[in-house]
């Protein structure tokens, strides 16, 4: 990774268009960016080494993130949630092969002397599914021509994509366009969960790793969810707004813009790149 913000590779080719990330940094250093309702995770105890009485997960945490913070919460060894996972009997869908990544439902969970690892995980699922099997998750996967665990994959990437609740519709269109039209999403919030990171920098090494989530590389959807996402973001997935945007570009904080046009995405990442130069 560079020490200094590199210029973007937006205009070498069209076939090689970046798109950026959100104007934000998010879960960086574990992960303490919160939105909407997910306001902190009380994760500190009192001097008498009791347990807390709830566990709020924010939304777009991976599950590693998730882990960790229930072996905090219920005072167990490191490691001891992952490793409850396969033996939990999580109702999973079967195209998650056993893997609850976006279905660690982002929500204050109750804790109690009877918890455990895989009470919590079950519990954190079976909102999930309470969620994703409504009507309008369902209704808007048919209409995306998409099923729901594509859907939640999809609202994974708005949940790590938009800087706002209020962009979070505009990522999904371009989501949806890209794949209609048969273009990379070239996501680097993909290929930073392939690298286990959270930054705002991808290099153009970054984007030839050989890996299913490396959406420069490969056409479709990652193989999974990268998160776990939350209301907002399910909503912008199953619902998003019309429109033609390809493309898009956070020039600054609060300042994103959506384009079709190529020329014009151009020149928005030439003002990042001049704002860049000037931070």
């Amino acid at each position: 990774m560079q020490t200094k913000i590199p210029r973007p590779r937006w205009g070498k080719r069209r076939g090689t268009v970046r798109l950026t990330r959100r104007g934000r940094i998010a879960l960086i250093a574990g992960g303490a960016a919160v939105v909407a309702t997910a306001v902190a995770v009380p994760l500190l105890l009192p001097d008498d080494d009791a347990r807390p009485e709830t566990l709020t997960i924010p939304e777009g945490w991976r599950s590693g993130q998730v882990y960790e913070a229930v072996d905090k919460a219920l005072r167990v060894p490191a490691g001891t949630t992952k490793q409850a996972v396969p033996k939990a009997g999580l109702k999973l869908p079967a195209e998650a092969r056993g893997n609850p990544e976006g279905y660690l439902f982002p929500a204050t969970y109750p804790l109690n002397s009877k918890s455990t690892p895989a009470s919590v995980l079950s519990f954190m699922v079976n909102t999930a599914n309470k969620k994703y099997e409504g009507g309008s998750v369902a209704a808007g996967a048919d209409r995306n021509a998409v099923n729901v665990y594509q859907t939640v994959t999809i609202a994974s990437m708005i949940e790590a994509e938009a800087g706002s609740e209020e962009e979070m519709g505009k990522v999904a269109r371009v989501i949806y366009n890209r794949l209609d039209q048969g273009i990379p999403l070239q996501m680097d919030s993909t290929v930073n969960y392939a690298l286990n990171r959270s930054t705002l920098i991808t290099s153009d090494r970054d984007t030839k790793i050989n890996s299913p989530y490396n959406t420069y590389a490969r056409m479709g959807l990652p193989p999974t969810p990268i998160g776990n996402p939350g209301d907002a973001a399910m909503r912008a997935a199953a619902s998003p707004p019309a429109g033609d945007w390809l493309y898009f570009v956070t020039v600054k904080p609060g300042d994103t813009r959506f384009t079709a046009n190529y020329e014009e995405h151009q020149r928005n990442v030439k003002e990042f790149n001049d704002v860049s130069k000037q931070s």
